[in-house]
């Protein structure tokens, strides 16, 4: 991975973090039909899966989900 994709996955836990979500990034090696490799994301305060339930959002879509807020 490169410094700026784990850069970018970073800024996308913060702007998650800042806004009560937790961004979880899979850890699984193998992908499959429910584990796309990528983010998943949910509400802190009621464990609400917000978005990409299959793992399947990138860090990208995670901080444009939060530009509308």
């Amino acid at each position: 991975m490169s410094k700026e994709q784990s850069a970018l996955e970073a800024r996308a836990r913060r702007v998650a973090e800042k806004n009560g979500y937790m961004a979880v990034k899979s850890t699984k090696r193998t992908l499959s039909v429910d584990n796309g490799g990528g983010f998943l994301l949910y509400e802190l305060a009621t464990n609400r899966v917000e978005a990409g339930e299959r793992y399947d959002m990138s860090a990208e879509q995670i901080i444009e989900f939060f530009e509308g807020i």
